[in-house]
């Protein structure tokens, strides 16, 4: 069992400010095998490539801000207090265009953290 309280992520400070910033908060150490689990930020003007994993499905929970998700060309405004679900194969990527950081938790199945991660080129 690992109990997580959100304040103890919005009060981490990114080592690196500006750049974008995941930390692994559930690994093998804690004895799970097949779920993963990393706190993000993600500053104003950054982006996660748009991308699939073959076999990952992830739980994106957004703690502070506001970003775009791009699901499959949709884009999805992500807010502080909303989740969103991806399953494997869903072509996704994470877009911050505000002028704030943006904080969010994923949990994931099919650890390591880039574990099939295929990045996707668009035109």
């Amino acid at each position: 069992m690992k109990h997580f309280k959100t304040s103890h992520f919005l009060s981490m400070q990114n080592p690196n400010p500006g750049e974008t910033h995941r930390v692994e908060i559930l690994t093998s150490e804690d004895l799970f095998k097949n779920l993963g689990g990393l706190f993000g930020v993600l500053p104003p003007g950054r982006e996660i490539a748009y991308h699939f994993h073959k076999n990952r499905e992830s739980v994106l929970i957004a703690l502070s801000g506001e970003a775009t998700e791009i699901v499959e060309g949709k884009e999805i405004a992500f807010r502080e207090g909303e989740v969103i679900c991806i399953s494997a194969g869903e072509k996704h990527g994470l877009r911050n265009p505000s002028d704030k950081d943006f904080c969010y938790v994923e949990f994931f199945t099919c650890p390591p953290v880039s574990a099939d991660f295929i990045e996707v080129k668009t035109s």
